[in-house]
Protein backbone atom coordinates (compact mmCIF):
# COMPACT_ATOMS: atom_id res chain seq x y z
CA UNK A 1 0.00 0.00 0.00
CA UNK A 2 1.06 3.54 -0.81
CA UNK A 3 0.78 5.96 2.11
CA UNK A 4 -0.43 9.50 1.22
CA UNK A 5 0.99 12.30 3.25
CA UNK A 6 -1.27 14.81 4.85
CA UNK A 7 -1.63 18.80 2.68
CA UNK A 8 -2.91 20.43 5.84
CA UNK A 9 -1.18 22.82 7.33
CA UNK A 10 0.01 21.66 11.47
CA UNK A 11 -0.82 23.73 14.41
CA UNK A 12 1.17 24.62 17.29
CA UNK A 13 0.42 23.37 20.75
CA UNK A 14 -1.71 24.99 22.35
CA UNK A 15 -0.30 26.21 26.24
CA UNK A 16 -2.14 27.47 29.74
CA UNK A 17 -0.28 30.24 31.39
CA UNK A 18 1.25 28.65 33.88
CA UNK A 19 3.14 26.51 31.65
CA UNK A 20 4.35 29.64 29.95
CA UNK A 21 8.41 30.05 30.61
CA UNK A 22 8.99 33.26 33.11
CA UNK A 23 12.30 34.82 33.43
CA UNK A 24 14.80 34.08 36.61
CA UNK A 25 14.26 36.87 38.46
CA UNK A 26 15.96 34.82 41.78
CA UNK A 27 19.71 36.57 42.57
CA UNK A 28 22.79 34.88 42.16
CA UNK A 29 24.85 34.31 45.22
CA UNK A 30 28.63 34.97 44.47
CA UNK A 31 31.54 32.75 46.13
CA UNK A 32 33.07 35.65 47.35
CA UNK A 33 32.88 38.65 48.95
CA UNK A 34 32.78 42.35 47.49
CA UNK A 35 35.11 44.58 48.41
CA UNK A 36 34.15 47.07 50.77
CA UNK A 37 36.88 49.56 50.98
CA UNK A 38 37.08 51.12 54.23
CA UNK A 39 37.73 54.88 55.42
CA UNK A 40 38.88 55.04 59.02
CA UNK A 41 38.25 57.92 60.53
CA UNK A 42 40.45 60.29 62.83
CA UNK A 43 40.45 59.84 66.96
CA UNK A 44 42.19 60.68 69.51
CA UNK A 45 42.49 58.86 73.07
CA UNK A 46 44.87 56.95 74.82
CA UNK A 47 45.12 53.98 73.07
CA UNK A 48 45.74 56.38 69.88
CA UNK A 49 48.40 58.09 71.67
CA UNK A 50 50.16 54.79 72.50
CA UNK A 51 49.86 53.96 68.24
CA UNK A 52 51.72 57.21 67.64
CA UNK A 53 54.36 55.85 70.35
CA UNK A 54 55.34 52.95 68.56
CA UNK A 55 54.71 53.98 65.33
CA UNK A 56 57.18 56.34 66.24
CA UNK A 57 59.73 54.67 68.07
CA UNK A 58 59.11 51.48 65.81
CA UNK A 59 59.95 53.15 62.56
CA UNK A 60 63.01 56.03 64.46
CA UNK A 61 64.76 51.80 65.44
CA UNK A 62 64.29 50.95 61.38
CA UNK A 63 65.30 53.69 59.66
CA UNK A 64 68.31 55.05 62.43
CA UNK A 65 69.55 51.34 62.86
CA UNK A 66 72.01 51.21 60.07
CA UNK A 67 73.84 54.03 60.18
CA UNK A 68 74.81 53.29 64.33
CA UNK A 69 78.66 52.33 64.01
CA UNK A 70 80.41 49.77 66.59
CA UNK A 71 84.16 49.76 66.49
CA UNK A 72 85.54 46.02 66.32
CA UNK A 73 89.13 46.94 65.48
CA UNK A 74 91.01 47.30 62.06
CA UNK A 75 90.06 45.06 59.44
CA UNK A 76 86.56 45.06 60.26
CA UNK A 77 83.01 46.76 59.84
CA UNK A 78 82.04 49.34 61.95
CA UNK A 79 78.20 48.89 61.24
CA UNK A 80 76.30 48.00 64.69
CA UNK A 81 73.93 46.22 62.81
CA UNK A 82 75.28 44.20 59.68
CA UNK A 83 73.94 40.96 57.49
CA UNK A 84 77.51 40.99 55.25
CA UNK A 85 76.18 38.40 52.75
CA UNK A 86 79.98 38.04 50.63
CA UNK A 87 81.52 37.77 54.22
CA UNK A 88 79.12 35.41 55.46
CA UNK A 89 78.79 37.13 59.17
CA UNK A 90 76.12 38.57 60.83
CA UNK A 91 76.82 41.54 63.22
CA UNK A 92 74.47 42.93 65.72
CA UNK A 93 77.26 45.10 67.96
CA UNK A 94 78.68 43.11 69.79
CA UNK A 95 78.02 39.72 68.26
CA UNK A 96 79.48 38.06 65.45
CA UNK A 97 78.08 35.40 64.00
CA UNK A 98 79.15 32.75 61.28
CA UNK A 99 77.60 30.50 59.27
CA UNK A 100 78.31 27.43 61.59
CA UNK A 101 76.60 28.86 63.87
CA UNK A 102 73.35 29.50 62.42
CA UNK A 103 71.28 27.86 65.50
CA UNK A 104 71.55 30.94 67.08
CA UNK A 105 68.77 31.98 64.41
CA UNK A 106 66.89 29.36 65.12
CA UNK A 107 66.50 30.27 68.71
CA UNK A 108 65.80 33.91 67.59
CA UNK A 109 62.89 32.68 65.92
CA UNK A 110 61.50 30.26 68.77
CA UNK A 111 62.02 33.44 71.12
CA UNK A 112 60.13 35.50 68.85
CA UNK A 113 57.15 32.75 68.23
CA UNK A 114 57.05 32.50 71.91
CA UNK A 115 56.85 35.65 72.94
CA UNK A 116 54.06 36.22 70.65
CA UNK A 117 52.33 33.51 72.32
CA UNK A 118 52.77 35.26 76.17
CA UNK A 119 51.91 38.62 74.52
CA UNK A 120 48.73 37.07 72.87
CA UNK A 121 47.86 35.11 76.10
CA UNK A 122 48.15 38.70 78.09
CA UNK A 123 46.59 41.20 75.73
CA UNK A 124 45.29 39.57 72.70
CA UNK A 125 46.61 40.80 69.39
CA UNK A 126 48.53 43.53 71.15
CA UNK A 127 51.90 42.99 68.40
CA UNK A 128 49.13 43.08 66.08
CA UNK A 129 47.49 46.25 66.77
CA UNK A 130 50.25 48.61 67.19
CA UNK A 131 53.70 46.67 66.93
CA UNK A 132 53.51 44.55 63.09
CA UNK A 133 55.12 46.00 60.16
CA UNK A 134 51.72 46.21 58.17
CA UNK A 135 50.29 48.02 60.88
CA UNK A 136 52.88 50.14 61.53
CA UNK A 137 53.22 51.32 58.09
CA UNK A 138 49.41 51.09 57.21
CA UNK A 139 48.98 54.16 59.70
CA UNK A 140 52.02 56.26 58.59
CA UNK A 141 50.15 55.67 54.90
CA UNK A 142 46.45 56.68 56.46
CA UNK A 143 48.30 59.76 58.53
CA UNK A 144 49.58 60.83 54.62
CA UNK A 145 46.11 60.44 53.16
CA UNK A 146 44.00 61.97 56.18
CA UNK A 147 46.65 65.50 55.40
CA UNK A 148 46.07 65.32 52.11
CA UNK A 149 42.43 63.81 51.30
CA UNK A 150 40.91 64.89 54.57
CA UNK A 151 38.98 62.68 57.46
CA UNK A 152 36.83 60.31 56.68
CA UNK A 153 33.94 62.02 55.23
CA UNK A 154 36.04 64.18 53.20
CA UNK A 155 37.72 60.96 51.59
CA UNK A 156 34.27 58.92 50.56
CA UNK A 157 33.08 62.18 48.89
CA UNK A 158 36.27 62.63 47.08
CA UNK A 159 36.07 58.91 46.02
CA UNK A 160 32.50 59.41 44.87
CA UNK A 161 32.99 62.93 42.95
CA UNK A 162 33.75 63.31 39.02
CA UNK A 163 37.36 63.17 38.05
CA UNK A 164 38.56 66.96 38.48
CA UNK A 165 41.79 68.72 38.35
CA UNK A 166 41.11 68.98 42.16
CA UNK A 167 40.63 65.82 43.02
CA UNK A 168 43.25 64.50 40.53
CA UNK A 169 46.23 66.47 42.57
CA UNK A 170 44.94 65.10 45.79
CA UNK A 171 45.08 61.81 43.98
CA UNK A 172 48.71 62.13 42.90
CA UNK A 173 49.98 64.10 45.68
CA UNK A 174 49.08 61.51 48.04
CA UNK A 175 50.58 58.77 45.57
CA UNK A 176 53.67 60.52 45.44
CA UNK A 177 54.05 60.68 48.93
CA UNK A 178 53.03 57.18 49.60
CA UNK A 179 55.85 56.36 46.88
CA UNK A 180 58.50 58.45 48.66
CA UNK A 181 57.89 56.60 52.29
CA UNK A 182 57.57 52.86 50.04
CA UNK A 183 61.06 54.07 48.54
CA UNK A 184 62.83 55.32 52.02
CA UNK A 185 61.37 51.56 53.58
CA UNK A 186 63.22 49.85 50.87
CA UNK A 187 66.13 51.96 50.69
CA UNK A 188 66.40 51.57 54.67
CA UNK A 189 66.22 47.49 54.45
CA UNK A 190 69.19 47.23 51.53
CA UNK A 191 71.58 49.36 54.11
CA UNK A 192 71.30 46.34 56.43
CA UNK A 193 73.34 43.78 53.70
CA UNK A 194 75.71 46.61 52.55
CA UNK A 195 77.99 49.42 54.78
CA UNK A 196 74.62 52.25 54.96
CA UNK A 197 77.28 55.60 53.95
CA UNK A 198 79.39 53.73 51.43
CA UNK A 199 75.98 52.87 49.54
CA UNK A 200 74.35 56.00 50.11
CA UNK A 201 77.67 57.29 48.48
CA UNK A 202 77.00 54.98 45.82
CA UNK A 203 73.34 55.58 45.45
CA UNK A 204 73.77 59.21 45.21
CA UNK A 205 76.44 58.78 42.47
CA UNK A 206 74.02 56.68 41.07
CA UNK A 207 76.78 53.45 40.70
CA UNK A 208 74.31 51.32 43.05
CA UNK A 209 74.85 47.69 41.43
CA UNK A 210 71.78 45.79 40.28
CA UNK A 211 70.99 43.85 43.03
CA UNK A 212 70.60 46.46 45.22
CA UNK A 213 68.05 48.38 43.03
CA UNK A 214 66.31 44.93 42.69
CA UNK A 215 65.46 44.41 45.83
CA UNK A 216 65.26 48.51 46.62
CA UNK A 217 62.51 47.93 43.81
CA UNK A 218 60.95 44.73 45.63
CA UNK A 219 60.80 46.58 48.98
CA UNK A 220 59.21 50.02 47.43
CA UNK A 221 56.54 48.03 45.19
CA UNK A 222 55.66 45.54 48.38
CA UNK A 223 54.98 48.48 50.83
CA UNK A 224 53.31 50.59 48.42
CA UNK A 225 51.29 47.71 47.38
CA UNK A 226 50.29 46.44 51.36
CA UNK A 227 50.05 49.65 53.04
CA UNK A 228 48.77 52.29 50.78
CA UNK A 229 45.90 49.58 49.18
CA UNK A 230 45.67 46.35 50.51
CA UNK A 231 45.64 47.32 54.59
CA UNK A 232 43.29 45.34 55.92
CA UNK A 233 43.07 42.88 53.60
CA UNK A 234 46.74 41.69 54.78
CA UNK A 235 45.37 40.99 58.20
CA UNK A 236 42.10 39.23 57.26
CA UNK A 237 43.16 37.29 54.47
CA UNK A 238 46.72 37.04 54.14
CA UNK A 239 48.28 36.96 58.00
CA UNK A 240 48.54 33.72 58.94
CA UNK A 241 48.28 34.48 62.42
CA UNK A 242 44.16 35.43 63.19
CA UNK A 243 43.69 31.63 62.53
CA UNK A 244 44.96 30.09 65.09
CA UNK A 245 45.24 33.14 68.08
CA UNK A 246 42.13 31.80 69.20
CA UNK A 247 44.33 29.01 70.72
CA UNK A 248 46.80 30.81 72.73
CA UNK A 249 44.31 33.06 74.47
CA UNK A 250 41.93 31.98 77.42
CA UNK A 251 39.20 33.14 79.52
CA UNK A 252 41.39 35.65 80.84
CA UNK A 253 43.16 37.07 78.38
CA UNK A 254 42.75 40.97 77.72
CA UNK A 255 41.00 41.45 74.34
CA UNK A 256 38.68 44.58 72.94
CA UNK A 257 35.21 43.75 74.60
CA UNK A 258 31.82 45.36 74.60
CA UNK A 259 29.96 45.37 77.59
CA UNK A 260 26.32 44.69 76.01
CA UNK A 261 24.39 44.10 79.75
CA UNK A 262 24.81 47.78 79.38
CA UNK A 263 25.06 48.63 76.22
CA UNK A 264 21.88 46.63 75.21
CA UNK A 265 19.46 47.72 73.58
CA UNK A 266 20.87 49.89 71.05
CA UNK A 267 19.28 53.30 70.28
CA UNK A 268 19.42 56.71 68.47
CA UNK A 269 19.51 59.41 71.56
CA UNK A 270 16.71 61.49 71.31
CA UNK A 271 17.36 65.52 72.90
CA UNK A 272 14.02 65.01 74.51
CA UNK A 273 14.86 62.23 76.22
CA UNK A 274 15.98 61.16 79.68
CA UNK A 275 18.15 58.45 80.09
CA UNK A 276 14.84 57.10 82.89
CA UNK A 277 12.89 57.00 79.89
CA UNK A 278 15.41 55.33 78.00
CA UNK A 279 15.80 52.27 80.21
CA UNK A 280 11.97 52.11 80.73
CA UNK A 281 11.86 51.70 76.69
CA UNK A 282 14.87 48.68 77.34
CA UNK A 283 17.85 50.70 75.94
CA UNK A 284 21.15 51.19 76.92
CA UNK A 285 24.13 53.29 77.13
CA UNK A 286 24.64 52.52 73.31
CA UNK A 287 23.65 55.41 70.99
CA UNK A 288 24.21 53.34 68.07
CA UNK A 289 26.35 56.28 66.59
CA UNK A 290 28.45 53.49 64.87
CA UNK A 291 31.58 55.79 66.01
CA UNK A 292 33.47 52.22 67.01
CA UNK A 293 32.94 50.90 63.25
CA UNK A 294 33.87 54.53 61.42
CA UNK A 295 37.52 53.90 63.28
CA UNK A 296 38.32 50.73 63.02
CA UNK A 297 41.28 50.44 60.46
CA UNK A 298 39.65 46.67 59.87
CA UNK A 299 36.02 47.55 59.89
CA UNK A 300 35.43 45.17 62.46
CA UNK A 301 31.64 46.38 64.60
CA UNK A 302 33.02 45.38 67.81
CA UNK A 303 29.75 45.04 69.19
CA UNK A 304 29.08 41.77 67.37
CA UNK A 305 31.51 39.96 70.16
CA UNK A 306 35.75 39.13 69.24
CA UNK A 307 35.70 38.85 65.47
CA UNK A 308 39.19 37.37 63.48
CA UNK A 309 39.51 40.56 62.02
CA UNK A 310 39.89 42.44 65.30
CA UNK A 311 43.79 43.27 65.31
CA UNK A 312 43.36 44.76 69.03
CA UNK A 313 43.98 48.34 68.33
CA UNK A 314 41.66 50.03 70.93
CA UNK A 315 41.07 52.88 69.12
CA UNK A 316 37.50 51.88 68.94
CA UNK A 317 37.68 52.45 72.82
CA UNK A 318 39.12 55.67 72.15
CA UNK A 319 36.00 56.80 70.34
CA UNK A 320 33.59 55.20 72.31
CA UNK A 321 35.00 56.79 75.56
CA UNK A 322 34.66 60.63 73.51
CA UNK A 323 30.90 59.68 72.68
CA UNK A 324 30.16 58.58 76.28
CA UNK A 325 31.99 61.56 77.52
CA UNK A 326 30.09 63.99 75.26
CA UNK A 327 26.61 62.09 76.18
CA UNK A 328 27.26 62.35 80.13
CA UNK A 329 27.98 58.43 80.30
CA UNK A 330 30.49 56.36 81.70
CA UNK A 331 33.39 55.21 80.24
CA UNK A 332 35.00 52.48 79.13
CA UNK A 333 31.66 50.59 77.24
CA UNK A 334 34.38 49.43 75.04
CA UNK A 335 37.17 48.28 76.69
CA UNK A 336 40.01 45.59 76.89
CA UNK A 337 39.20 43.03 79.26
CA UNK A 338 38.84 39.25 79.72
CA UNK A 339 36.06 37.46 79.35
CA UNK A 340 36.21 36.44 82.80
CA UNK A 341 36.01 39.65 84.14
CA UNK A 342 32.78 40.73 81.79
CA UNK A 343 31.23 37.90 83.66
CA UNK A 344 32.06 39.32 87.07
CA UNK A 345 31.33 43.12 86.06
CA UNK A 346 27.67 41.81 84.70
CA UNK A 347 26.60 39.86 87.70
CA UNK A 348 27.99 43.42 89.57
CA UNK A 349 31.06 41.46 91.44
CA UNK A 350 34.95 43.48 91.40
CA UNK A 351 36.88 41.92 88.17
CA UNK A 352 40.19 40.37 88.66
CA UNK A 353 42.63 40.03 86.40
CA UNK A 354 44.88 37.02 86.69
CA UNK A 355 48.44 37.31 84.52
CA UNK A 356 49.83 34.27 86.04
CA UNK A 357 48.33 31.05 85.12
CA UNK A 358 49.52 27.89 83.18
CA UNK A 359 49.70 29.05 79.96
CA UNK A 360 51.98 32.00 80.92
CA UNK A 361 54.02 29.97 83.61
CA UNK A 362 54.70 27.73 80.69
CA UNK A 363 55.71 30.60 77.83
CA UNK A 364 57.99 32.52 80.05
CA UNK A 365 60.12 28.74 81.13
CA UNK A 366 60.35 28.55 77.41
CA UNK A 367 61.76 31.83 77.23
CA UNK A 368 63.70 32.26 80.32
CA UNK A 369 65.38 28.61 79.11
CA UNK A 370 65.96 29.43 75.08
CA UNK A 371 66.80 32.99 76.40
CA UNK A 372 69.36 31.58 79.21
CA UNK A 373 70.90 29.27 76.70
CA UNK A 374 71.56 31.69 73.89
CA UNK A 375 73.29 33.92 76.32
CA UNK A 376 75.57 31.35 77.52
CA UNK A 377 76.20 29.85 74.49
CA UNK A 378 77.52 33.90 73.75
CA UNK A 379 79.60 34.03 76.49
CA UNK A 380 80.73 30.96 76.22
CA UNK A 381 81.35 31.33 72.18
CA UNK A 382 84.00 29.82 70.83
CA UNK A 383 87.13 31.77 69.19
CA UNK A 384 88.21 28.66 67.50
CA UNK A 385 86.73 25.72 65.31
CA UNK A 386 87.82 22.93 63.48
CA UNK A 387 85.77 20.93 60.22
CA UNK A 388 87.05 17.82 59.54
CA UNK A 389 85.95 15.72 55.82
CA UNK A 390 87.44 12.88 55.18
CA UNK A 391 88.23 11.32 51.65
CA UNK A 392 86.19 9.12 50.22
CA UNK A 393 88.03 8.18 47.11
CA UNK A 394 90.17 6.43 48.02
CA UNK A 395 89.00 5.30 51.18
CA UNK A 396 92.10 4.30 52.42
CA UNK A 397 95.66 3.73 51.06
CA UNK A 398 98.09 1.00 52.01
CA UNK A 399 101.74 2.18 51.55
CA UNK A 400 104.83 0.38 51.22
CA UNK A 401 106.13 -0.50 54.50
CA UNK A 402 102.46 -1.49 55.15
CA UNK A 403 100.95 1.44 56.87
CA UNK A 404 97.21 2.64 56.15
CA UNK A 405 96.86 6.08 55.64
CA UNK A 406 93.57 8.15 55.20
CA UNK A 407 93.69 11.84 54.09
CA UNK A 408 91.60 14.10 55.20
CA UNK A 409 90.36 17.65 54.06
CA UNK A 410 90.89 19.90 58.04
CA UNK A 411 89.57 23.42 57.79
CA UNK A 412 90.34 25.38 61.30
CA UNK A 413 87.72 28.51 61.93
CA UNK A 414 90.28 31.45 63.34
CA UNK A 415 86.95 33.57 64.86
CA UNK A 416 89.86 36.39 66.08
CA UNK A 417 90.92 39.57 64.28
CA UNK A 418 94.74 38.17 65.04
CA UNK A 419 96.97 35.66 63.21
CA UNK A 420 96.97 32.72 65.14
CA UNK A 421 99.21 29.42 65.07
CA UNK A 422 97.18 25.98 66.01
CA UNK A 423 99.00 22.36 66.52
CA UNK A 424 96.76 19.46 64.86
CA UNK A 425 97.36 16.18 66.76
CA UNK A 426 94.91 13.02 66.73
CA UNK A 427 93.66 10.74 69.40
CA UNK A 428 92.23 7.12 68.97
CA UNK A 429 94.96 5.81 67.09
CA UNK A 430 97.99 4.24 68.75
CA UNK A 431 101.58 5.08 66.67
CA UNK A 432 99.26 7.54 64.12
CA UNK A 433 101.61 9.96 62.49
CA UNK A 434 100.46 12.87 60.53
CA UNK A 435 101.68 15.10 57.71
CA UNK A 436 100.28 18.29 55.73
CA UNK A 437 100.00 17.38 51.79
CA UNK A 438 102.01 19.61 49.82
CA UNK A 439 104.74 20.08 52.17
CA UNK A 440 107.24 17.55 52.75
CA UNK A 441 105.76 14.21 52.67
CA UNK A 442 108.53 12.56 54.73
CA UNK A 443 108.02 14.35 57.76
CA UNK A 444 105.42 12.66 59.62
CA UNK A 445 105.01 13.68 62.96
CA UNK A 446 102.89 12.90 66.30
CA UNK A 447 101.77 16.66 65.78
CA UNK A 448 101.41 19.28 63.02
CA UNK A 449 101.83 23.36 63.42
CA UNK A 450 99.33 25.11 61.16
CA UNK A 451 98.66 28.68 60.38
CA UNK A 452 95.46 30.58 60.35
CA UNK A 453 94.92 34.50 59.21
CA UNK A 454 93.13 36.70 61.04
CA UNK A 455 88.98 36.23 60.75
CA UNK A 456 89.13 33.19 57.87
CA UNK A 457 89.36 29.64 57.67
CA UNK A 458 92.73 28.27 57.02
CA UNK A 459 92.37 24.87 54.62
CA UNK A 460 94.81 21.82 55.14
CA UNK A 461 94.49 18.55 53.23
CA UNK A 462 96.49 16.02 56.55
CA UNK A 463 97.43 12.38 55.69
CA UNK A 464 96.78 10.51 58.73
CA UNK A 465 98.93 7.00 58.86
CA UNK A 466 99.12 4.11 61.32
CA UNK A 467 101.20 0.60 61.15
CA UNK A 468 98.69 -2.05 60.37
CA UNK A 469 99.20 -4.20 63.37
CA UNK A 470 97.63 -0.92 65.28
CA UNK A 471 94.66 -1.47 63.57
CA UNK A 472 92.10 -3.73 65.00
CA UNK A 473 89.09 -3.17 63.04
CA UNK A 474 87.86 -1.63 59.79
CA UNK A 475 86.71 1.40 61.19
CA UNK A 476 88.23 2.96 64.19
CA UNK A 477 86.50 6.28 65.88
CA UNK A 478 89.05 8.85 65.95
CA UNK A 479 89.09 12.79 67.02
CA UNK A 480 91.35 15.72 65.49
CA UNK A 481 92.36 17.93 68.20
CA UNK A 482 93.41 21.63 67.49
CA UNK A 483 94.67 23.68 70.11
CA UNK A 484 95.96 27.34 70.10
CA UNK A 485 99.21 28.75 70.55
CA UNK A 486 100.15 29.60 73.31
CA UNK A 487 97.28 29.85 75.50
CA UNK A 488 96.62 26.12 74.94
CA UNK A 489 92.51 26.48 73.54
CA UNK A 490 91.66 23.35 72.06
CA UNK A 491 88.62 22.22 70.23
CA UNK A 492 88.00 18.56 69.01
CA UNK A 493 86.22 16.96 66.10
CA UNK A 494 85.42 13.22 65.91
CA UNK A 495 86.45 11.10 62.92
CA UNK A 496 87.04 7.92 61.85
CA UNK A 497 89.91 5.88 60.20
CA UNK A 498 89.10 3.26 57.94
CA UNK A 499 91.03 0.06 57.03
CA UNK A 500 91.63 -2.89 55.14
Amino acid sequence: MMSVSSTEPQTAPTTSPQDTPRPNTAKKSSLYAQYRKIYPKSVAGTFRRLKWLALIVLLGIYYVTPWIRWDRGPGAPDQAVLVDLPGRRLYFFFIELWPQQVYYLTGTLILGAVGLFLATALAGRVWCGYACPQTVWSDLFLWVERRIEGDRGDRIRLDHAPWSLAKLGKKAAKHAAWLLIALATGGAWVFYFNDAPALAGEMLRFEASGNVLLFIGLFTGTTYLLAGFAREQVCIYMCPWPRFQAAMQDEESLVVTYEDWRGEGRAHLKRSQSWEERRAQGHGDCIDCAACVHVCPTGVDIRKGPQMACIGCGLCVDACNDVMAKIGRPGDLIRFDSLNAQIARADGAKPRFKPVRPRTIIYTLILTVVGGLMAAGLVLKPKVDVNILRDRAPLFVTLANGDIQNAYTVKVLNMTRAAQDYRLTVKGLPGAALSVAGGDGDAAAEAVDVHADPDSVATYRVLVRVPRDAIRQTSTPAAFVVTRQPDGLAVQHDTVFLAP
